[in-house]
């Protein structure tokens, strides 16, 4: 999988794409509107956040690429690439329930905190993408 050259792309499937895990400097693009709502990215090697109408959506550290992120009432899922172990956090329901597969695995069931973030973390070797999925229970 390559990172996102575009930093945040709204592709024909009616999924996001965003990040650059490549630059060595912090990097953000601002305004991008999505299903009415206004996206904003941030990204390098250290970093990758997305936010949507100024609210936290998605980060992860080190910086990765992700495609094909879709939230849906059931949950979230996309595909992540990086060069390292990265830890991600997601924005969801508040003090909620949710199983997690990474690469078609469970990795067993979490539940969200009081602000609704569910962190997990994935092992990852640069453009070998890994699937992510978090279904609410």
């Amino acid at each position: 999988m390559a990172v996102v050259k575009e930093l945040l792309r709204v592709e024909n499937n009616g999924t996001l794409s965003f990040g650059d895990y490549t630059l060595a400097s912090k990097t953000k693009l601002d305004g991008v509107e999505f299903q009415g709502d206004l996206y904003k990215v941030k990204t390098f090697r250290e970093i990758t956040k997305l936010e949507k109408n100024g609210m936290f959506v998605y980060e992860s550290v080190p910086g990765t690429a992700v495609e094909n992120f879709a939230v849906t009432d059931a949950g979230v899922s996309f595909k992540v690439s990086g060069v390292e172990h990265a830890q991600f956090t997601i924005g969801l329901a508040e003090e909620s329930p949710y199983e997690v597969y990474v690469g078609g695995e469970s990795v067993g069931q979490m539940s969200t905190n009081l602000s609704g973030k569910l962190s997990a973390s994935v092992d990852l070797n640069g453009d070998t993408g890994v699937e992510v999925k978090i279904e609410r229970r």
